[in-house]
């Protein structure tokens, strides 16, 4: 879970500009766009999976510590000092791909290494305060007591000729993307461990990162990072191409220290504060605030789920066992200004994050942390992949997929989609009605009666199920009482035509207040 304070400035960091111009990088020179760079020494991908391999085998070192007077800025003063452009590295090449850096202190408390590939060869980037520009009011700080905290990637996104920032990583193994239209939201990780577990939560850090040079016009740029955490070093490759949506293709390698019972694979992170299904909790002049709305997941059978998010009392952890998933991911669907009437957050630009698993995962669950909140500015929900089998100690664990920061998941529409859910108590009768609303949609056809309603709970009973035309979005919207009083209900509807389903299965945790 991202901290409050760590949120804010990731978003504010990700709102700087890119300007200026630097000179390119003769072979012969030790600097390029400014940044001060090592001797040049061979690179290939298997470099990164070596080192991993070596650090599993050794007792845990973390990456040097930032200083305590770097840690002790206040956030106003961490906000005093940013990267100057001029220094831009691989700025005034033709190539695709330019990179900006961030300085360690405050909620980064590690120094990480950066290095730049080219031809097959790496230089290791040396942090200079002198690549950096500051405020009147920044403190004097040693240089010797900070250093790089990560990167952000720019490229030609919305306009050729025009370079601006599509990817960012920073913090732990956090990082996330944008697709062309959109704006930053929720965050992926590298890995998550013991997410709402019994015991504290680990967080793996990429303390080394390789980033290739990409040649003119490439829609695609490589990045390699080093993982490493008390429990398990990792190698990753990442190869990302920016576009209406930005897909990044990631290979990971994992060597567990001890075993893994509570791996979390592909992780996602966003926030859910309130919208229609908890509105009543929230005295806000808005209509909804979230960066994510629901869980959408393409099971191994085929199967369509959308579990809409929640805001709960107290963590809630669902899991959705499944063997060989199609993917999953946190989306966001409601995508007009009117569905938050927030004109400076712009919520309905948020990206949605699929994950498309390659090979087969085997059997194992997805997993959904549910935290409550009480503010925007705390991330709250987690979604990952949990292997049933533990990973063993000793071995390698490999787990490629790919990423898309999308507006629209790619397997979205091939049934009528769930666009909304609403529940509150019944006014005539006893027990608590639910409305979900489905998308117009073929499949749905226009002829209510000729579908057949499937609602089940695990505690309770269902009564009053209706479903009929909804003229306000031109698809259908069904109707159904919980009965009883159970304290927990875990609800299911699906909606069925000449022996086929025709929408997405709807699952929902009820939880009594």
């Amino acid at each position: 879970m991202i901290d409050v304070s760590r949120r804010s400035l990731l978003a504010w960091m990700g709102g700087l500009t890119a300007l200026g111009l630097a000179p390119g990088w003769a072979e012969d020179a030790p600097e390029r766009a400014g940044m001060t760079l090592g001797a040049p020494t061979p690179f290939g991908p298997e470099l990164v999976v070596s080192r991993a391999r070596a650090l599993a085998a050794a007792a845990h070192v973390p990456p040097p510590a930032v200083s305590q007077d770097w840690l002790d800025l206040s956030y106003d003063d961490f906000r005093g000092i940013w990267f100057d452009t001029r220094h831009t590295l691989f700025r005034g090449t033709p190539g695709a791909v330019q990179a900006e850096f961030f300085v360690a202190g405050l909620y980064f408390p590690h120094k990480i290494g950066l290095n730049a590939v080219e031809d097959g060869q790496s230089r290791q980037i040396a942090f200079q305060l002198r690549t950096f520009d500051t405020t009147d009011q920044f403190p004097a700080l040693p240089e010797d007591g900070t250093g790089f905290a990560g990167f952000r990637l720019l490229g030609e996104l919305e306009a050729e000729g025009r370079f601006q920032e599509y990817a960012v990583f920073q913090g732990a193994s956090y990082f996330r993307a944008i697709g062309r239209g959109l704006a930053y939201g929720l965050s992926a990780r590298g890995l998550a461990l013991n997410t709402a577990g019994d015991g504290p939560e680990e967080f793996p850090v990429f303390r080394d990162f390789w980033i290739e040079a990409a040649e003119p016009g490439a829609p695609t740029v490589t990045v390699h990072a080093l993982m490493d955490s008390p429990s398990v070093a990792g190698a990753y490759t990442f190869k990302i191409t920016k576009g209406d949506t930005t897909v990044i293709d990631i290979a990971s390698r994992l060597f567990p220290r001890i075993d893994l019972a509570a791996a979390g694979i592909a992780p996602g992170t966003s926030m859910f504060l309130f919208s229609d299904i908890n509105r009543i909790r929230f005295d806000d002049f808005r209509e909804a605030v979230h960066d994510s709305d629901g869980l959408l997941m393409l099971n191994g059978a085929g199967e369509a789920l959308w579990r809409p998010l929640t805001n709960p009392r107290t963590v809630e952890v669902s899991t959705f066992a499944d063997t060989s998933p199609r993917g999953f991911g946190l989306m966001q669907r409601a995508r007009r200004p009117g569905d938050y009437t927030d004109l400076v957050a712009q919520y309905e630009r948020r990206p949605s994050l699929w994950v498309e698993p390659k090979g087969d995962w085997g059997q194992g669950a997805v997993m959904l942390v549910e935290i409550p909140t009480d503010k925007e500015i705390n991330d709250n929900i987690v979604a990952f992949w949990r292997p049933a089998a533990p990973l063993k100690a000793g071995q390698e664990h490999r787990f490629d997929y790919r990423l898309n920061w999308c507006a629209t998941a790619p397997v979205e529409g091939v049934v009528a989609p769930v666009t909304n859910t609403r529940t509150g108590a019944r006014v005539f009768e006893d027990g608590r009605i639910f409305t979900i609303d489905y998308a117009a949609h073929p499949a749905l056809g226009t002829e209510p009666d000729r579908i057949e309603v499937r609602v089940s709970t695990s505690a309770g009973e269902i009564s009053s199920q209706l479903l009929q035309r909804n003229p306000a979005t031109g698809g259908m919207r069904l109707d159904f009482t919980l009965k009883g009083d159970a304290r927990v209900a875990e609800l299911r509807a699906e909606l069925w035509r000449n022996g086929r389903p025709v929408a997405e299965v709807w699952v929902n945790r009820w939880v009594a207040t």
